[in-house]
């Protein structure tokens, strides 16, 4: 086997994988050339009809089916002169990545050929079986209707020779069956929420924007490597592997030089994500080896997110052209560094300002103070909501090691910032403040840019840290779909803003000056929210100890932890703002269980079936050379030279039967508790009995597998090794 995967290797490293076409002009010559933006829409669209979008897309207009169908025209021939043949609606289910259906342009003439035709109908609605995507019981497979309906806040684009739409999904009694269309509604009300908060500031604030910059980490695996390891293509992860003698220990990798084949499979994703219009700004290698990151400039939230789930469907696209398979999941190697999506997340107002970056005078640092408290509170009270959003089965393996944030919510400020907020906890009380109380303060609020510029930190450990203008949710897994994360967070957001307005607006209802009612307000908050800031080491002991003594939670199941969701506050919550109504939720969360207990059913599967049919033969065989050797000793040499010569092959042969019949047994366990566990009806219940009782054998098998790795000759061991799959040049 050695001599094959080295040859295999060997041949992939010697010959060009794919040449990378460069491209002859600046990124900016061709950046979004394929996709239907304001420039194109100006083009090919009349005046009624790109007003009709742009309104759309601004204050949230319905376009009507004349306007539509005059979209529908244009777009059809933008699409039709730059090669594409189909169009799709292109959506978020609640699965691991996108769909699309992809119908020709081309409808029969009255001539018996055919032409090709695109109306606003197609544009605005299609009707995609519904019976096999995920629904949690909303929708059964008799009950096969539902459809997808265009979002224009999100442009077109042109995929290889395909229109692809963006779109939102709904099943046919109207339940959101998709991540899109509850981010939708959550932006909605964070911006709605927002925007009455800013009006204190600033009248001339009339929306808030969403952003979000995500960081896309990944691995690349070299594709005949990956090919000889089943663990990895059935489920992404290696579910056995002994650690390499040198992994990550010399943080060597990170930042170093990219290797020249991972080079070239980045500027060939960069060169056609540019063309999409998606903003990759920066590229670098990761702590792990053969591990990278993809960042963009940041966008609205809801474009970002759209350009995410692209972009790794382009990665994984473009890494075959070079011989490689791209790893989104959190947790691909064991040991070692796993794989995030940090999520940095802001708020900005249609008059350009950040409202989490402080300005030049203390009016608009209470305006950044106030965004910060209330974002503090949100945290704290949501804590549960914000770990059920982002803790899946995959993110399981990574959070709490190896740079991953823990599975404890904690905010992290920094030093001076949270002094700032201590200032204002002693020196805002509930009456009229003095002058001198007002001047101190303001004069403090007046030094947060200065403080900020020169003193803000970065803290590795923290799941929520503030880094300057923004806050990074590091705890959200590499292969999540962001929105799932972003729906908690804007709606926690949202409804804390709204609770605040109340207040304030009671208490200056009694006489109480804005600014005065305003301090009054966030001094409670920033009380009641204290618990949730730390800026230490997220990953000691103690802050798990200091954690409990402060009531912060601390759940690292993923059943326990979605049980957040299902609680009566947090139904209340969603079906307050609007976000999921109880059938909506209810499924989703039916979803995520389901997904749960398939990925542990998977993996159990996939590890049985290796264990059993690769790695017991080849040890056995191994084990069976050994006693031959022994035999022939005994023949060869005296007694006593042979129990001297003999002694450790005996050793080794017992301890390779000992792991042999260790993974026998504990594979014939773990397939009964599959069958116990398969039996359950109720989810919830079928999910626990996986993780306590099937999971475990995971981890048992594999330890004797490992262990077996480091005895059996290299030359007959059936997988590829971490020090193999590791170090790709």
């Amino acid at each position: 086997m050695a001599t094959f995967r080295f040859k295999a290797l060997d041949e992939v490293l010697d010959r060009q994988a794919v040449e990378v076409v460069r491209e002859e002009n600046l990124v900016s010559d061709y950046y979004g050339m394929m996709v239907f933006d304001q420039e194109k829409m100006k083009k090919y669209l009349s005046r009624e009809a790109y007003k009709a979008v742009t309104d759309a897309v601004k204050k949230g207009t319905t376009i009507d089916r004349k306007m539509a169908d005059q979209v529908a025209q244009g777009m059809k021939a933008w699409a039709i002169e730059n090669g594409a043949t189909h169009y799709t609606h292109w959506f978020h289910p609640l699965t691991d990545g996108t769909a699309e259906k992809h119908d020709a342009f081309i409808v029969h003439g009255a001539d018996g050929g055919v032409i090709e035709s695109f109306s606003g109908s197609l544009l605005s609605q299609q009707e995609p079986d519904a019976s096999s995507f995920p629904s949690g019981g909303i929708r059964q497979t008799f009950e096969a209707r539902g459809y997808t309906a265009w979002d224009p806040t999100s442009p077109a684009f042109i995929s290889e020779t395909t229109l692809t739409i963006p779109t939102i999904f709904i099943s046919y009694t109207g339940e959101a069956l998709d991540y899109k269309t509850p981010l939708l509604r959550a932006i909605g009300k964070a911006d709605k929420a927002a925007t009455a908060v800013c009006q204190y500031f600033d009248k001339n604030v009339s929306s808030v924007r969403t952003n979000l910059g995500w960081e896309q980490e990944y691995f690349l695996i070299d594709e005949a490597l990956y090919m000889a390891r089943p663990d990895l293509v059935l489920t992404g992860r290696t579910l056995m592997g002994h650690a390499s003698s040198k992994d990550q220990q010399l943080d060597d990798h990170y930042f170093s030089s990219i290797p020249t084949r991972a080079n070239r499979f980045m500027q060939d994703v960069e060169n056609e994500a540019y063309k999409l219009g998606i903003p990759l700004k920066t590229r670098h290698n990761e702590v792990a080896p053969n591990q990278f990151e993809f960042a963009p400039i940041f966008e609205e939230a809801n474009l970002a997110n759209d350009h995410n789930q692209l972009i790794m469907d382009i990665m994984g696209k473009i890494a075959r052209r070079h011989n490689f398979r791209v790893l989104f999941h959190e947790k691909p190697f064991a040991g070692i560094n796993g794989s995030g999506k940090h999520n940095n997340w802001s708020l900005s107002t249609d008059t350009g300002v950040n409202l989490f970056s402080p300005g030049k005078n203390p009016k608009s640092n209470l305006q950044f103070l106030t965004f910060v408290v209330n974002t503090l509170k949100a945290v704290y009270d949501g804590q549960d909501l914000l770990r059920a959003s982002i803790l899946t089965a995959p993110n399981s393996h990574r959070l709490g090691a190896n740079e991953a944030p823990p599975s404890i919510l904690s905010v992290f400020l920094g030093t001076e910032v949270s002094g700032m907020l201590d200032l204002m906890e002693e020196s805002v009380v509930d009456r009229k403040m003095t002058p001198e109380e007002k001047t101190a303060l303001k004069m403090n609020i007046g030094r947060i840019p200065e403080i900020i510029l020169d003193n803000t930190d970065r803290n590795r450990t923290s799941p929520f840290a503030f880094t300057g203008n923004r806050f990074e949710f590091r705890a959200v897994g590499s292969s999540a779909n962001n929105a799932s994360a972003l729906i908690v967070l804007n709606t926690l957001v949202a409804n804390q803003l709204q609770e605040f307005k109340v207040a304030v607006d009671a208490l200056i209802e009694k006489g109480t000056k804005k600014d005065e009612a305003i301090f009054q307000v966030l001094k409670k908050l920033i009380i009641e929210s204290k618990s949730i800031r730390f800026n230490g080491d997220g990953y000691s002991d103690n802050w798990v100890k200091e954690a409990e003594k402060r009531g912060l939670t601390n759940v690292n199941s993923v059943p326990e932890s979605l049980s957040a969701y299902l609680r009566p506050e947090s139904k209340e919550l969603f079906n307050k703002l609007g976000i999921f109504n109880e059938s909506e939720l209810n499924g989703r969360v039916e979803v995520e269980y389901e997904k749960y207990v398939m990925k542990i059913q998977i993996e159990a599967r996939v590890l049985g079936d290796i264990a059993i049919n690769h790695i017991v033969p080849t040890a056995v065989q191994y084990q069976t050379m050994l006693l031959e050797n022994v035999k022939n000793l005994k023949e060869v040499f005296s007694t006593e030279e042979f129990e001297s010569l003999a002694e450790g092959r005996l050793e080794l042969i017992r301890e390779i039967g000992k792991h042999v019949s260790a993974i026998k047994i504990k594979r014939k366990e773990m397939i009964e508790a599959r069958k116990q566990a398969n039996v359950i009806e109720d989810i919830v219940d079928k999910a626990y009995e996986y993780e306590k009782v099937v999971k475990p054998y995971l981890d048992e098998i594999r330890d004797s597998i490992d262990r077996l790795e480091l005895i059996v000759d290299d030359e007959k061991w059936p997988l590829p090794k971490y020090r193999e799959l590791l170090f790709v040049r």
